[in-house]
């Protein structure tokens, strides 16, 4: 693995992803990264907050804006280990991050079916990166909860 690659930075999102599983919250986490440096890190947080919109791309979203003091995450990247729903695609969208990396799709909830024009229209997206361990994060989850 060389520093710096989306590799690098989707195990960060993966490491935020366990902690939510450790907390009892859905595996999902996020990294929003500017010049090669990771200026926000979350996971969800719906339950312990009680709030269906403490998705962790809301929250890193929230984070980055506010280290940056501006609304628009316009020269940002979005690492996040699921593809995001559209709640979390509309905020994506108007934060006008640039570059949207994911792992897992989500068939059921992801964007692409329901909102997919809701980035950005010059965002770039690339899905599947550590999409097997991303996936089996959910999948190890959902197993543990049945």
């Amino acid at each position: 693995m060389k520093p710096f690659d989306d590799e690098y930075f989707m195990k960060q999102a993966l490491a935020e992803a366990r902690i939510a599983a450790e907390e009892g919250e859905v595996p999902v986490g996020a990294v929003i990264v500017c010049n090669n440096q990771i200026i926000a890190r979350a996971h969800n947080q719906t339950e312990r907050l009680n709030d269906p919109t403490a998705h962790a791309e809301m929250l890193a979203i929230t984070a980055a804006v506010g280290v940056l003091g501006a609304k628009y995450l316009t020269e940002c990247s979005l690492y996040v280990t699921v593809e995001p729903c559209i709640m979390c695609a509309g905020a994506i969208g108007w934060s006008q991050l640039n570059k949207i990396i994911y792992g897992a799709s989500d068939e059921k909830r992801g964007y692409k079916k329901y909102a997919p024009d809701a980035f950005h229209p010059k965002a770039i997206v690339k899905s599947g990166v550590l999409e097997v361990d991303c996936a089996a994060e959910m999948k190890a989850f959902f197993k543990q909860r049945r």
